[in-house]
């Protein structure tokens, strides 16, 4: 099965390097990789990429993430039959893509895919020995969470299964699954969600068009989130713009869950949680 990746960057010259490094180093690497970088305050780290084979590179204003991941599966559509969605401080083990697009071939029902995500220190450039994700999930009252992030890493969730969502740091998407749903202007993710949940959205957008989304342990994966020890270390605006795609994504997604999404935007707006 043939694969493109899409990445999209914004300030991103700490991570990137090893993430392209890790890519290149796949035991079947994607024929294509587009780097979108969305408002890079100096965007000469991924310029240098520009003339060089099997890279497609598109600068815009900060966009977002959604938007500028939708540039980059218009610019690799058409060269492969599965597209990687891969963050630039995500770090795929070598095996990761190919293991990912057999399943994907072995099951033609799913049309996604997500992996074992590890944690990782930027700063020092180690893992952490913790998981950052399994899959995502939605707890008893509504809130979307990876599942076993900040826990030990001790082989746990070691078996494949259905989830009810991956974390868009590592997604795999069939090229079928994702023409099949995509939105107005042949969007993949939500261009309303700037940042955070849009890779949740488009995961229950699948799922109600009849695809599986799955996890797969073997394909792994390093991360790094720098924030997630520390959530009042983060920006007020992103714990907002993170509140409000939440209410965003049930208004997308009807439920009765949106009553605790309301609950948490007003708590983070105006009592600043």
């Amino acid at each position: 099965m043939k694969t493109a990746a899409v990445i999209v960057t914004h300030n991103s010259q700490a991570v990137l390097g090893r993430c392209l490094a890790a890519l290149a180093a796949q035991t079947a690497p994607p024929v294509l990789t587009a780097l979108i970088d969305s408002g890079s305050e100096d965007s000469s780290y991924v310029r240098v990429h520009c003339q060089q084979p099997g890279f497609v590179v598109h600068f815009a204003e900060n966009i977002g993430f959604s938007r500028a991941n939708n540039i980059g599966w218009q610019a690799v559509r058409q060269e492969a039959e599965a597209v990687l969605f891969l963050n630039p401080d995500a770090f795929p083990a070598p095996k990761s893509l190919e293991l990912a697009c057999a399943f994907l071939a072995e099951n033609p029902t799913v049309g996604c895919v997500g992996g074992r995500l590890l944690g990782f220190d930027a700063a020092t450039g180690q893992p952490t020995g913790l998981l950052d994700s399994t899959g995502v999930f939605r707890n008893w009252h509504g809130r979307w969470h990876d599942r076993d992030q900040g826990q030990p890493d001790c082989g746990q969730r070691s078996q494949r299964e259905e989830v009810p969502a991956v974390c868009g740091a590592f997604l795999l998407a069939r090229r079928t699954a994702l023409e099949q749903t995509a939105l107005s202007g042949d969007a993949v993710f939500d261009p309303a969600f700037f940042l955070y949940k849009e890779d949740i959205e488009l995961c229950l957008r699948l799922r109600r068009a009849g695809w599986k989304t799955a996890y797969l342990p073997e394909a792994a994966a390093h991360h790094c989130r720098g924030w997630q020890q520390n959530r009042k270390a983060m920006p007020a605006w992103l714990r907002l713009t993170a509140a409000h795609n939440e209410v965003l994504l049930y208004r997308r997604h009807p439920s009765p869950y949106i009553l605790w999404a309301l609950l948490k935007y007003a708590a983070v707006r105006w009592l600043r949680i």
